[in-house]
């Protein structure tokens, strides 16, 4: 599987699901809204939802809820890496307030399109949402407090770039809180194979060692992976269905195995690099 061919198929994909509002979700099932699929459903509490445009909240394609986890603080700069139609750069927004900002970068037009109409009818003016690939953030070194991103990089095919594009533009002491969908066993390789799956959050999923291992090879600290939820049986039926695939054979092969997760980093300020002078210990 070329990361091109997976890359345009996310694309088709996440357009159709932001033209088709409340019909489409992340993982192939009904819309959050409906609190049919195991992956989306039931993310965000009634409070949340109600500072929404409806809009926003049917655009809901995470796993997780990144923003009720990562302690913003007022005054921070957040970006969300796969910002969709925009759920969380606004509640981000909100919680750093008028004197911080919140970005949002996806690849989609018309995710982009919706999530700025999102904006707009909530009357959020601290947000930006950005073209472009998780691959190159288009900010610069050292530019932002802390990034979330929300069943995104599970998606991505070059996830070692991913993160060290997140680890360049946070700032030293900056935090990396994203919720993702991560293994924590071996995956049979057909679901490895299939691009619906990939598509489908469940098949580009990391191990959790790995995904450890691979922000640490990227320079982060103090990483940490936290379960959130974690999938049975009945789930890995309702995710399979519909993707080709034997889902009495494979169902019993994945229970168990995936998990929504909550993933924390920190990007080391200058005070926290070791110490190598003699004495200094």
């Amino acid at each position: 599987m070329h990361t091109s061919e997976v890359k345009e198929a996310i694309r088709a994909k996440y357009g159709e699901a932001a033209r088709r509002v409340g019909s489409a979700s992340c993982c192939g099932g009904a819309s959050a809204v409906s609190g049919c699929n195991p992956i989306t459903s039931n993310l965000y509490d009634g409070a949340e939802k109600d500072t929404l445009p409806e809009a926003a909240v049917q655009a809901s394609l995470g796993c997780g809820n990144p923003t009720a986890l990562a302690q913003l603080a007022p005054g921070e700069t957040v970006l969300d890496l796969g910002s969709g139609g925009g759920i969380d750069v606004l509640l981000s927004a909100r919680r750093v307030g008028p004197t911080g900002k919140a970005y949002g970068l996806d690849m989609t037009d018309d995710m982009l399109a919706l999530a700025r109409e999102n904006q707009r009818k909530a009357g959020v003016d601290n947000v930006e949402f950005l073209k472009g690939e998780i691959e190159s953030i288009p900010l610069p070194d050292n530019s932002v407090d802390v990034i979330i991103s929300n069943c995104v990089i599970n998606l991505s095919g070059d996830k070692d770039r991913v993160l060290r594009e997140a680890f360049r533009v946070l700032k030293p002491g900056g935090r990396f809180a994203v919720s993702d969908v991560v293994t924590r066993s071996e995956v049979p390789a057909q679901v490895r194979q299939e691009m619906l799956l990939w598509v489908g959050c469940i098949a580009g999923a990391l191990r959790d060692q790995e995904y450890i291992e691979k922000l640490q090879g990227a320079g982060f600290r103090s990483v940490s992976i936290e379960p959130t939820r974690i999938y049975a049986i009945e789930d890995a039926r309702e995710f399979l269905a519909g993707k080709g695939v034997d889902v009495d054979a494979l169902a019993p092969q994945v229970e168990g195995k995936f998990m929504s997760a909550f993933v924390r980093a920190v990007k080391p300020a200058p005070t926290d690099a070791p110490c190598c002078a003699p004495g200094c210990c």
